[in-house]
């Protein structure tokens, strides 16, 4: 009994590990069979959708979802939150920068420059205060918001909910492009490591983060610039964060603020919970636009209005 008992666990073992081994080769497979010499389909395509209060010259606040793709921030979960910010006075824009009609399929080499202009245009708009810019991203989405910040002057204020610090892979079965371009050109992005791999196929998001965080050069080449923002700044991060570790990428990036002597207020609140924790705390996000974005010396954005 006990022979036969060995036998069955021997064999089980090795099941096991010839499962293993199939899973990462046909994830090899998928890697090295991925085009990342092409840019993707749609590349530089954006879908946008303005919500206009009844004033003149609102000041505009961008919504740019994350990795859930379509144009999260029109649909009827965000509705409430969307009336929320007209009824105070803003215009909205809500952005779909990938996983739309007309757009990218996936989140891999979106262009800064096409949701940069997508963004000009709704200024255009005469009930539009073009001149006093507000964007507000999560997971993802945040990632994009804060390099748009960085890399164009006209963006007033940066909303950053459970952020990453630096540009990291597209979202594809490959990973092995970066998720944005600026004019036609890869960004520096962290790679993913072999160490990864296992975590990745387990589907344990923070796991494969924590392994891409681990290589500090990579990290510092794709670091996000965000001491170039040209106004304040506002982390929510989330302290049981299981998508990636927004907590502490949000204090590196306060690290960074506080290191180049950032000349615009910066705020970092870091929420008891997990990844869609924040979402239950934007009365501080509406205070932090309030006070630093309407009314900041740095953007006065009332001023102008």
């Amino acid at each position: 009994m006990m022979t036969k008992s060995l036998k069955l666990i021997k064999w089980a073992g090795l099941l096991i590990s010839a499962l293993i081994v199939l899973a990462v080769s046909f994830y090899a497979y998928l890697v090295l069979s991925f085009d990342d010499q092409n840019l993707p389909e749609n590349h530089g395509k954006v879908n946008t959708e303005l919500f206009l209060g009844s004033g003149e010259n609102q000041p505009l606040i961008v919504g740019l979802g994350g990795s859930e793709g379509g144009n999260a921030w029109a649909s009827d979960f965000w509705k409430g939150q969307r009336d929320e910010f007209i009824a105070q006075g803003y215009s909205f824009l809500a952005v779909a920068y990938f996983g739309e009609k007309g757009t990218p399929e996936n989140l891999d080499r979106i262009a800064l420059e096409s949701v940069h202009q997508a963004i000009r245009e709704a200024g255009k708009n005469p009930k539009v205060n073009g001149e006093c810019t507000a964007l507000i991203g999560g997971s993802k989405g945040a990632e994009l918001a804060l390099l748009l910040g960085s890399q164009y002057a006209d963006i007033d204020a940066v909303v950053a909910i459970v952020p990453g610090n630096a540009v990291f892979p597209a979202l594809t079965i490959a990973m092995n492009t970066p998720s944005f371009t600026l004019n036609g050109k890869d960004l520096p992005f962290v790679p993913v490591p072999s160490s990864a791999t296992w975590p990745l196929i387990k589907g344990d998001l923070r796991a494969t983060w924590e392994e891409m965080l681990k290589d500090q050069k990579a990290v510092d080449r794709a670091s996000i610039a965000v001491e170039k923002i040209n106004g304040p700044i506002l982390f929510v991060s989330a302290t049981k964060d299981e998508a990636w570790p927004s907590t502490e990428m949000s204090i590196s990036m306060e690290q960074r603020l506080r290191k180049n002597e950032f000349p615009y207020y910066f705020e970092h609140i870091a929420i008891e919970g997990r990844h869609t924790s924040p979402l239950d705390h934007f009365g501080e996000v509406e205070e932090f636009l309030r006070t630093n974005f309407l009314q900041g010396k740095s953007v006065g954005c009332l001023k102008s209005s």
